[in-house]
């Protein structure tokens, strides 16, 4: 038996790094009750964010820009903590978030792109992990195409295939109309896993959790019913 969980997540999104650790840590609890297939889908957190990216910095100021100081500071702080606790989970997960320090906000679509023809090769887990590290902990800009070159030949594509195809517009129609599909259907939150295509959950839920859903979807709407 095989449960079938499409990821509905962004690159620059800290929650779905420890989602995706969790979700794998749940198929390892599971490994012995079913086979679990992982697909990566696209969603952009912000994709109004221009293509060339935007000084992390000026980035956040625009975000909570437009209030009061007390209410932007109040703001900062909850940041902070926000950012102090991922720290102390991603610690836990094995994930070294370094926040302090990121220099660009990308847009993430051409990253989207990288990560569809990885997935393609069946390489999407590594394409996806060393994403997020590029972004969280090296502090590289993933909005920019060299940067994407380099990251698709340390996984192991032909880089001069990669940055050929990121200069021009393969498969951005597609991944434009995977990410305005699941707008369509009221994801506004990620990550998102949606399991056998009839069983939900959002957030970085804990281990436990997760394996309890891919149970649920396993035991309660197996693949061959699905639609």
């Amino acid at each position: 038996m095989t449960v079938l969980v499409e990821m509905v997540s962004d690159l620059v999104c800290p929650w779905c790094w420890l989602g995706l650790r969790r979700l794998y840590e749940a198929m390892h609890i599971t490994q012995d009750e079913f086979r679990t297939e992982v697909i990566f889908r696209t969603y952009q957190l912000d994709p109004t964010v221009p293509a060339e990216g935007m000084p992390y910095k000026d980035y956040m100021t625009a975000k909570f820009g437009g209030v009061g100081e007390a209410e932007a500071s109040a703001q900062k702080d909850r940041f902070s903590a926000m950012r102090e606790a991922l720290e102390q989970y991603g610690e836990a997960e094995g994930i070294p978030f370094h926040f302090s320090g990121i220099p660009m906000r990308p847009n993430t679509i051409n990253a989207h792109r990288l990560l569809r023809w990885a997935q393609g090769q069946d390489n999407g887990l590594a394409a996806k992990e060393a994403l997020f590290k590029a972004y969280f902990t090296d502090h590289r800009d993933i909005g920019d195409l060299e940067t994407l070159a380099d990251i698709g030949e340390d996984i192991g594509l032909n880089r001069a295939l990669v940055a050929d195809l990121l200069k021009g517009d393969a498969d951005l129609e597609n991944v434009q109309q995977e990410e305005a599909m699941f707008r369509q259907v009221g994801i506004t939150g990620v990550p998102t896993f949606i399991a056998n295509r009839k069983v939900l959950a959002q957030g970085a839920e804990d281990a436990e959790k997760l394996a309890n859903f891919l149970r649920t979807a396993a035991n309660e709407y197996p693949m061959e019913t699905a639609s």
